[in-house]
């Protein structure tokens, strides 16, 4: 299966292109991967400049400071910048494609006046709180307490795999706030600034040699009753509204970047004799050793991808002005259900 585009649609890829060639090469050199103050100086400049040329939260609504561009246009903007060689979203991961979108659905006026420009533009980074040592899979079982002490919350308890905690500015928190309550049932969602006192984190060194991850023990952290993101004790349903945003196009980059070091072990693998001939006369006896296994895994998520991609145009043709619509555990998200969707 493949995507047929439009002539707009094509219009739109040769735009991204031509931007490319032209911002890439004004990119300072790429830093160390755990420089991580660097990487952090490195990833907002480039959203920065994503952001001026109006490329920053490409999916986003306009209303929001976004570009209101759709599943496909989404799908060839990745595609350019992958095969571009463009910088990935790095430390901006979670603030632009989980905390973000969350508050665009969730949160009040004031809380996305106050966080989704400075996302946008690269002068917030979030980090995500929600995994725990003893909770495993089951990230419902989460045991990080929070109690309420006036206007605002008491956070006591630990995190696990928080990515970018090291050099975030917030932090996308579930924590239980009612211990008797069935286990989807008392949690809460949180913003809490990464600047409180009380937040230790540690770095957590992958089987990679990577240390993006970290665990974050939490002491006593008080955050505002005002940081809040839906009703006390409804943060399961808000935090399936995050959980959400991981699909679509989310994996793109991954799966170009695999299809291209397909392309390239096929152009270096020798033949039984030990000798490197031209990839033309070699790909249909190198794919039965080699590509066509990883090649035919590639393709089935490739097609699922497209099919995802598709299901997303309908949806926002369909739903676009579903603004009452019951599209999560039974409760609206109210005019921006279609950009949920999509997604």
């Amino acid at each position: 299966m493949d995507l047929r585009y439009s002539e707009d649609e094509e219009r739109f890829r040769a735009e991204v292109r031509g931007w490319l060639q032209e911002a890439l090469p004004t990119l300072p050199p790429k830093p160390g991967s755990e420089d991580w103050p660097a990487r952090r100086t490195y990833d907002t400049t480039w959203q920065r400049m994503l952001h001026d040329a109006d490329y920053a939260g490409i999916d986003w609504p306009r209303e929001f400071g976004g570009r209101g561009a759709t599943p496909t246009e989404h799908l060839l903007f990745l595609e350019e910048t992958e095969r571009a060689g463009a910088p990935y979203v790095g430390v901006n991961f979670v603030g632009l494609l989980h905390a973000g979108p969350t508050l665009i659905a969730e949160a009040t006026d004031e809380q996305r006046a106050r966080h989704l420009p400075q996302i946008l533009r690269g002068e917030e980074v979030w980090c995500q709180g929600f995994s725990e040592p003893g909770a495993g899979s089951d990230l419902a079982a989460l045991q990080t307490r929070a109690v309420r002490d006036g206007d605002e919350y008491v956070i006591t308890g630990q995190k696990i795999w928080t990515s970018f905690a090291q050099v975030a500015d917030f932090c996308e928190l579930l924590v239980r706030t009612d211990p008797d309550a069935p286990k989807h049932r008392g949690i809460t969602w949180l913003i809490m600034p990464m600047s409180s006192p009380g937040i230790e984190v540690r770095p957590l060194r992958t089987i990679a040699g990577s240390s993006e991850f970290g665990e974050m023990f939490l002491g006593g952290v008080r955050v505002p009753v005002t940081n809040r993101v839906g009703e006390e004790n409804d943060g399961w349903r808000v935090a399936v509204v995050t959980f959400s945003f991981e699909r679509g196009t989310a994996f793109v980059g991954e799966l170009l970047r695999t299809r291209e070091l397909v392309g390239r072990l096929v152009k270096l693998a020798p033949d039984d004799a030990g000798v490197r001939r031209p990839a033309a006369e070699r790909d249909l006896e190198v794919h039965d050793r080699l590509a066509r296994p990883r090649h035919g895994g590639v393709a089935v998520v490739r097609v699922m991808r497209e099919q995802g991609v598709a299901a997303g145009e309908r949806a926002r043709v369909e739903h676009c002005d579903l603004a009452d619509q019951d599209l999560l555990g039974g409760r609206s998200v109210g005019k921006h259900a279609a950009f949920e969707t999509e997604r």
